[in-house]
């Protein structure tokens, strides 16, 4: 059975790299991905079986390690391979090399790619230059993030340390709808004005759930 595996690998593998990702559906993607996990076993109907169990690509992508873990072929190893899509497409995210975020939908797509993909709830701060350009990223808190918890002083040290004129700041709601809740917005406005002190602007706060972002700038819930 081997050989049979090995050459339909290798023809998956040669159709991915000369047609694209394109010429796949996304049971197959996840199929090529899980074979370098899982070297004598085929793959495909476990791609099958996550996409059934997850829902989607997107579903799969966002599954944590041990739910992962517990469907029927999978492992450990598999499971990380699969986790590793997700963190390395949110480390991309946070790369900050001449990324500028001057308008509401940079800001969004921005905080779309960090966090639409993650099951777990994350406050994240981004500090600006004075056109835009982020200087510094970081996670402020992860798990039941309550913007009541958050610590302002925290927020305005790290931000003076960045020599920061802007801060945008942006958490996820993973299973719920990307409005903010009247909780976020009174901290928010108590965040922007302890900012205001250091003469640093409040930009936007982001919320994001999954694909969807709502930005409280433009809704005037930051005036």
């Amino acid at each position: 059975m081997g050989g049979v595996h090995d050459g339909h690998r290798a023809r998956m593998k040669k159709k991915l790299l000369e047609s694209g990702e394109q010429s796949f559906a996304n049971h197959e993607l996840l199929e090529v991905l899980l074979y370098y996990a899982i070297p004598r076993r085929d793959t495909n109907e476990l791609a099958h079986r996550l996409m059934e169990q997850f829902g989607s690509l997107q579903g799969v992508l966002s599954a944590s390690p041990q739910e992962l873990a517990c469907v029927q072929g999978m492992g450990e190893h598999a499971a990380l391979l699969v986790k590793l899509v997700t963190m390395l497409r949110r480390r991309a995210a946070q790369d900050t090399k001449e990324k500028i975020l001057n308008s509401v939908d940079k800001c969004g797509e921005y905080f779309t790619a960090l966090l639409g993909g993650s099951r777990k709830e994350m406050l994240w701060q981004v500090c600006l230059d004075g056109k835009g350009k982020v200087l510094s990223s970081r996670c402020l808190a992860e798990g039941d993030v309550s913007m009541a918890a958050v610590s302002v002083r925290q927020v305005v040290e790290y931000a003076l340390r960045a020599g920061a004129v802007g801060v945008v700041l942006a958490h996820n709601h993973p299973s719920g709808v990307a409005l903010p809740s009247r909780e976020d917005i009174s901290t928010t406005r108590y965040i922007r004005d302890a900012l205001r002190t250091m003469n640093i602007q409040l930009v936007d706060h982001i919320v994001v759930a999954d694909e969807d972002y709502v930005s409280m700038a433009a809704s005037g819930m930051l005036l």
